[in-house]
């Protein structure tokens, strides 16, 4: 399938140059966070193990890292070995000349360091410093490790994923650890802008378990309202009906949600049963959701009697919102996704090219863009280390040392 090429642009200006990150983060939720910003500009800079790198390094796909080359694009990498004893005196000479420090370590770490937020603003009193954890700062909880599997089974979103009659389903991705990285780029943006404007620098407490709660939206007015539980209800809905996936003849599957009265209606004069748009069992939202199975077993009838492309083109047709349901191969090679360059190829070492998302979103006046691939362990050490005032002597003996 031919998928856009795109080539690293050096020196490709963005809106947020200018802006310098320190990144001492792991696995995803800060480097997610600190993608974002380097997307559109920033300069990140990875503070990584020497010899070892980032642990998402180790996330492989036969030899090769590919979690890293998405998620550290546009990223710079510097080492240190935080055990050293001039470790502290090396996170407070870099922290001098940064805007945003992103740290993601077992709670007190940093202190413990003597590095912890009082000394970095001491030293840097606009620094934005962002901790990222699985229950925040503050709270019985914060002392515990907190992987994003936990708090996706904690926050409530597992007992709310996958079927009744089965157990509750885990995301097969990292997805509370995204949801807190994008909350995590929004809020260092804000901090950023908050310090230019004459304010001072700040502590951001981005906890997963609140930033994946935060997708459930009313889940606890709800409760409140109703005092129920809702359980879990596969693909369909306790908010709106029709809403699923249903299977057509040859294997595929439509996903159809009809959210709104007047979709609905057009939803059943077009499969051929208008008749239920004036039965006071379907005529309403309410009570179609009483009556999911029923609905489903009407609209899944009808779907069932036709292929994949025929069920698609039908409701396209017909005005009516439905999708396929796609695996990764069905989606790269969708022409919409090629047209719009959703996934994009660029130059890689180990595989020649290398397909991964491009950047989202998409700004009309100051666009980010790709600048350069993911860097090597330390690959940028003597040009951040010289910025910060190391002269080469003192490289070589950091070097010597392990430090560096």
């Amino acid at each position: 399938m031919a998928l856009p090429t795109q080539e690293y642009e050096p020196g490709r200006p963005g809106p947020l140059d200018g802006v310098r990150v320190l990144d001492f983060s792991r696995l995803v939720a800060g480097n997610m966070l600190s993608l974002q910003l380097a997307d559109f500009g920033a300069e990140v800079v990875k503070v990584e193990t020497p010899g070892r790198g980032d642990t998402l390094r180790d996330w492989r796909e036969g030899n090769v890292s590919v979690h890293w080359k998405v998620y550290a694009r546009n990223k710079k990498s510097i080492t240190l070995d935080l055990k050293s004893p001039e470790a502290p005196a090396v996170i407070l000479d870099l922290a001098e000349r940064f805007d945003v420090l992103i740290e993601s370590f077992r709670f007190g770490y940093l202190e413990r360091l003597g590095v912890g937020p009082d000394a970095l603003l001491a030293r840097n009193p606009r620094l934005v410093v962002v901790r990222v954890s699985g229950f925040g700062q503050t709270g019985p909880y914060r002392m515990r490790p907190g992987f994003g599997t936990l708090v996706e089974a904690m926050s409530g979103f597992a007992s709310r994923n996958g079927f009744p009659d089965r157990e509750p389903v885990l995301p097969p991705l990292a997805m509370a650890d995204m949801i807190a990285g994008l909350y995590g780029a929004m809020a260092a943006v804000i901090a950023v802008r908050h310090a230019e404007n004459g304010g001072r620098g700040q502590v951001i407490d981005l906890s997963l378990l609140e930033s994946i709660f935060s997708i459930l939206g009313p889940e606890a007015a709800i409760h409140r309202l109703t005092g129920r539980v809702r359980q879990r209800a596969g693909s369909g809905s306790e908010s709106t009906a029709p809403r699923n996936v249903y299977a057509t003849k040859d294997g595929g599957w439509v996903a159809i949600s009809a959210s709104t009265q007047a979709m609905t209606e057009r939803l059943f004069r077009a499969i051929g049963r208008g008749d239920l748009n004036d039965d006071p069992a379907f005529k309403t939202n309410a009570e179609r959701i009483k009556r999911r199975e029923a609905v489903d077993a009407i609209v899944g009838g009808f779907i069932a009697e036709r292929t994949l492309t025929e069920a698609v083109q039908f409701f396209e047709e017909a005005g009516v919102t439905a999708a396929p349901v796609y695996d990764i191969s069905q989606f790269l090679g969708d022409p919409h996704v090629q047209a719009r360059g959703i996934v994009v190829e660029v130059p890689d070492d180990e595989m020649g090219r290398v397909p991964m998302h491009a950047v989202v979103p998409r700004l009309s006046g100051s666009p980010g863009g790709l600048r350069a691939a993911a860097p090597t362990v330390g690959q940028h050490n003597d040009e951040i280390y010289a910025r910060i005032g190391y002269p080469p002597e003192k490289l070589r003996r950091l070097r010597t040392q392990g430090t560096i």
